[in-house]
């Protein structure tokens, strides 16, 4: 003879999840390697710039607005120094310009990263004329 016994879903215990806090669930790390990548990316999107010049003595130099600018990135405790190497168009106000390119870059990388960009320095290694053709002299 079987008896079924029906029980109450209230009185079943559930074992209640423990929050771990979150100074005790360890620490995440973010190389610098992965931040300049970030601000490569980041600068990669904005309007009117390109890749630096690269290459040895101008052999294999990449000047194109096709690829991503070059970055380098030391970290200090929590707070990036990035540096930039970019190509920008030419004609083109360079300082609304890097104005710009600087605040796209910081805003992104802190919010991507969580990281505080301290200091951002652009080089500029190449202007690419919008227009191809030259003008003859008077």
């Amino acid at each position: 003879m079987s008896t079924a016994i029906a029980l109450d879903p209230a009185a079943v215990e559930s074992p209640s999840p423990t929050v771990t806090p979150a100074e005790d669930r360890g620490v995440t790390s973010i190389p610098a390697q992965v931040v300049a990548r970030v601000a490569e990316q980041v600068a990669s999107e904005a309007a009117l710039v390109g890749s630096g010049a690269g290459g040895v003595l101008g052999v294999g130099a990449r000047r194109d607005f096709d690829s991503r600018p070059s970055a380098r990135c030391e970290l200090y405790g929590r707070t990036a120094v990035l540096s930039l190497d970019v190509g920008v168009e030419f004609p083109t106000p360079l300082a609304p310009a890097l104005t710009a390119l600087r605040d796209l870059v910081r805003e992104r990388v802190q919010h991507l990263t969580g990281l505080e960009v301290g200091r951002l320095d652009v080089s500029i290694s190449w202007l690419r004329p919008t227009s191809t053709g030259r003008r003859t002299l008077r």
